[in-house]
């Protein structure tokens, strides 16, 4: 039994280094092929790299290495060791992969020709990869941990503390190149915030929903046994008629969302709904 649990065990760490992997893998392509022809420094440490590549006389793969290191400690103190472990893992990963790209291409231009497409393809394209490592509870390193950090303490939407974070570093490529790639570094770090925030981390948002029908208990029922959620049911007042209503209140994440509002749109059409997104929840337990 306890052979078949260490099995378990260490399959499962396998199975998430070869997930992290892959994850780096796709991060370091959109890097390498799609950020680093186009000059702009957009949302990451390697944007940093593309400014600071101008004034010292390292690889890009290199710099992004040193800094991620520094930003590592920061991920340690503030973030666990669970986060920091996977995120060492990660952020050592991606500079040896773009080492490796930097020596298979030594002399790689862009593959459009266009630093606008080419922006679009590492936007889309390190998406995917980042939505990996949120969803395993890590990061690539970088801004990915200046991101979480904003996010634990002050409550910033992911994509938006990678927006805030990222303009910084967008800002800083006025002091090596034209105009031209400010403005599409400003406008890819702008964009690149808003598709993670969007697309990736508001699937993991939960929903708070407040609704006022005359269908109360076949909703409550449905809330509780089909949906297996939690309910509050509060007494309210009408301020035209001021007549007594009741109004059910529910926290669902997505899919229950989706099943919740088609069935009230059923069974009852009329009722008052307003829809709240909730980025985190806390329950202090009775001592």
């Amino acid at each position: 039994m306890e052979k078949t649990k260490i099995h378990l065990k260490w399959w499962e760490v396998m199975q998430e280094a070869v997930i992290l992997t892959v994850a780096v893998a796709i991060i370091s392509a959109a890097v390498f092929f799609f950020l680093v022809p186009s000059h702009a420094a957009v949302s990451s440490i390697s944007g940093a790299a593309i400014v600071l590549v101008n004034f010292i006389p390292l690889p890009i793969s290199s710099i992004t290495m040193i800094l991620n290191v520094a930003l590592l400690l920061v991920g340690f103190v503030t973030c666990g060791n669970a986060f920091g472990a996977k995120t060492v893992y990660t952020s050592v990963l991606l500079p040896v992969f773009l080492g490796i790209l930097e020596r298979i291409f030594p002399n790689y231009q862009s593959l459009t020709d266009s630093p606008e497409l080419d922006i679009i393809c590492y936007i889309l394209m390190v998406s995917v990869g980042l939505s990996i490592l949120f969803n395993r509870n890590a990061s690539s390193g970088g801004l990915d941990i200046v991101a979480k950090v904003l996010n634990k303490y002050l409550h910033i939407d992911l994509g938006k503390a990678m927006s805030v974070s990222g303009m910084c570093i967008a800002l800083s490529s006025a002091l090596v190149y034209d105009s031209k790639t400010v403005i599409l570094s400003i406008l890819g770090t702008y964009f690149n915030g808003i598709v993670l925030d969007h697309f990736i981390f508001d699937q993991s948002l939960k929903r708070r929903v407040c609704i006022i029908t005359q269908e109360e208990e076949k909703l409550r029922q449905f809330i509780t046994r089909e949906l297996h959620s939690g309910a509050t049911v509060y007494d309210a007042l009408g301020a035209y008629a001021l007549q007594p209503q009741r109004e059910i209140i529910t926290i669902v994440d997505k899919s229950e969302y989706q099943k919740l509002m088609q069935f009230i749109s059923q069974l009852d059409p009329k009722a008052f709904v307003t829809v709240y997104k909730v980025s985190s929840m806390h329950y202090q337990p009775k001592i």
